[in-house]
């Protein structure tokens, strides 16, 4: 399981995902299209800032009543010991209906928020929302009043949540806008290159905000931002 270094992510966390997304597409093509939500979330605290770590992942069902207990001692131990923290968890709900109950509220987001994790990314659903720990994010399918027979398949498989796929171990970014899962080569290039969009933005944007900001300024805008590279 690679890692990456406390610079690098502390680096990362600066920045949104909307421009961690467009930043990895110019340092790994391959991930333009690829690797991040393409439904959207319910984010419970949109104020929290970005949120990196390292994946642990988890099936659940609510809908019907489970035929055999629950694992919770191996669940949550593979949340405390199944990798590199700070982690974030990400559940796929495979019920018929999504979000039929809520796993997550004032106890889970505790718990897990002890154990090192800081976020769950689930196309499942939330509650207990002004209750629920006042630092762990949730971003999620939906808002749900009740827990059903929400019970803990499996973990440490693939999952895929709103068109995302992600692994065990996976570096993962998230924030209000949603989650992009990062390449671990590729993380210190991100930052490097969002620096670049950053600037080249910068040009265009302060070229906007001056009075008489027409057609003109912008194609000199447009030409200040290609010379940084």
């Amino acid at each position: 399981m690679a890692e990456v270094s406390q610079e690098v992510l502390d680096g990362l966390k600066a920045l949104d995902t909307p421009t961690v997304c467009n930043a990895l597409e110019n340092v790994d093509r391959n991930r333009r299209a690829r690797g991040f939500n393409v439904r959207p979330f319910v984010c419970a605290h949109p104020e929290l800032p970005s949120v990196v770590g390292y994946v642990r992942t988890a099936r659940i069902r609510a809908t019907h009543r489970p035929t055999a207990p629950s694992d919770s001692d191996g669940y949550y131990s593979y949340i405390a010991e199944g990798g590199p923290v700070p982690s974030v968890v990400v559940i796929q709900d495979l019920d018929e209906i999504p979000g039929y109950g809520a796993q997550w509220g004032e106890v889970n987001t505790n718990v897990h928020y002890g154990l090192g994790c800081l976020a769950v990314v689930t196309n499942g659903s939330i509650r207990d929302i002004p209750d629920s720990a006042p630092n762990f994010q949730m971003l999620a399918g939906m808002i749900n009043p009740s827990h059903a027979w929400v019970n803990v398949v499996d973990w440490g498989m693939s999952v895929n949540v709103h068109g995302m796929d992600a692994d065990d171990g996976d570096l993962i970014h998230c924030d209000m806008h949603g989650a992009v899962i990062i390449p671990t080569e590729a993380a210190a290039g991100v930052i490097e290159e969002a620096a670049k969009i950053a600037a080249r933005e910068n040009v265009l944007i302060s070229a906007a905000q001056q009075p008489g900001f027409n057609m003109a300024k912008m194609r000199e805008a447009w030409k200040g931002m290609a010379e940084i590279h």
